[in-house]
């Protein structure tokens, strides 16, 4: 029955990728740029402060929401939600055209915010559906299930694109019904928590906020969890800038055409599932650090490569290193956490890697952002590598053990 769980929750991924990928990357990103923000000198710091406003929304609301979710025993209920809300944003984007700036970016924080409560609350069910010894396996075939959703995006927005003149839009409405219908396995997750009983007088809102309570009371004792929190708040600052924007610096610095940046990222998306599946299986055997740190210096290469190259099969390489780092990288956080949270909370301490995800949002597609707007998106690429050397001088420090269960 778990292995029916597994496949059910690695659905969700394949599900959810289709949105980063389509909307986030690699197409509406270039067409806000071009399109409805007509080539606006400050559209990459638009699009960048509004990725950073969904991001401040979900660390304000994450943590209680995972709590919540504990407590009423309905994350999956909750989880659904957010895949319906993210879906309905993502279908009504095709309506924004020129100059609809407002509108379009309306859209993309709603369903960001709905994108990544749904990816919080997905990333709790795996210490539910996995043991210390298959933790890294179990994240990596997430990844890897969502590399091959992302591709498979991909091959139909690109068939879409090349149908006729004007489709772009339809490629958004295509992300929407993509992730509803590929995100219905999911379904199949068992809910374990236990429905906690209300006092009288008492409300689910008040006893999420009591459990966030004694959660922050406790969060300085898991002191392993804490600096790992720091480190993931770095690498994933520049991580979110590269997702945000490396379809927008193929486009304004190399010039490359919307069907060539479409070929890139499926490549991109093929080693994405390599990186995810080799790393998932390396961090069972030798344990998460070893993993994480070479997925850390594989991402120092990649930025500085990038911020000098000048041809578009040096980005084409650039491109199968990031796909390969971004997979394990990605699962190798979700997995740590997942190792060092305590039975029955899993909730609650998603619900703060959620908030440490997003608040590096905040943070590294802004300044990204402005920096390609003042100084160039080289410039910006150079200074996004120091958020990676950060995170990896603070998870050299670290001993990652399980926690007990």
């Amino acid at each position: 029955m778990r292995r029916r769980e597994i496949i059910g929750w690695c659905s969700y991924d394949f599900a959810n990728s289709a949105f980063t990928t389509i909307i986030i990357t690699v197409v509406f990103a270039p067409w806000f740029m071009s399109v409805i923000a007509a080539g606006n000198p400050l559209g990459p710091g638009w699009w960048g402060t509004a990725l950073a406003v969904s991001q401040v929304v979900i660390i304000l609301v994450s943590p209680l929401i995972g709590a919540i979710a504990d407590v009423t025993a309905r994350k999956k209920v909750f989880l659904m939600i957010a895949a319906v809300v993210c879906s309905v944003a993502t279908v009504l984007l095709a309506l924004a055209g020129a100059g609809d700036i407002w509108l379009a970016l309306g859209l993309v924080v709603t369903a960001n915010i709905a994108f990544s409560l749904g990816e919080n609350l997905c990333a709790s069910f795996l210490p539910e559906i996995s043991t210390p010894q298959t933790v890294g396996r179990i994240s990596g075939y997430g990844w890897s299930f969502g590399y091959l959703g992302g591709l498979l995006s991909l091959v139909l927005a690109l068939a879409i694109i090349n149908s006729g003149p004007g489709r772009v839009p339809w490629t958004f409405v295509m992300t929407g019904g993509f992730f509803l219908l590929a995100c219905l396995p999911t379904l199949m997750l068992r809910e374990r928590a236990q429905r906690r009983t209300l006092a009288p007088g008492e409300s689910w809102i008040g006893l999420g906020l009591r459990q966030l309570a004694v959660m922050r009371r406790e969060l300085p004792r898991h002191r392993t969890l804490l600096f790992f929190f720091v480190a993931l708040f770095f690498y994933i600052a520049g991580l979110t800038a590269i997702v945000a924007f490396a379809s927008v610096f193929a486009t304004e610095v190399l010039a490359m055409t919307q069907a060539e940046i479409i070929k890139l990222f499926i490549v991109l998306q093929l080693a994405g599932v390599a990186g995810a599946w080799g790393f998932g299986l390396l961090q069972d055997r030798t344990g998460p650090r070893l993993a994480l740190v070479i997925s850390l210096l594989q991402w120092i290469v990649v930025c500085g490569w990038a911020a000098v190259c000048t041809t578009k099969t040096e980005f084409f390489l650039i491109g199968m290193l990031a796909g390969s780092a971004m997979g394990s990288l990605q699962a190798g956080g979700r997995a740590v956490v997942a190792l060092l949270t305590p039975p029955g909370r899993g909730g609650e301490f998603f619900g703060y890697w959620g908030f440490f995800t997003k608040l590096a949002g905040v943070v590294g597609q802004p300044v990204f952002g402005w920096l390609a707007a003042w100084h160039g998106y080289r410039v910006a690429t150079l200074v996004n590598c120091g958020f990676f050397i950060i995170g990896l001088i603070v998870l050299l420090g670290l001993r990652l053990r399980p926690s007990a269960r």
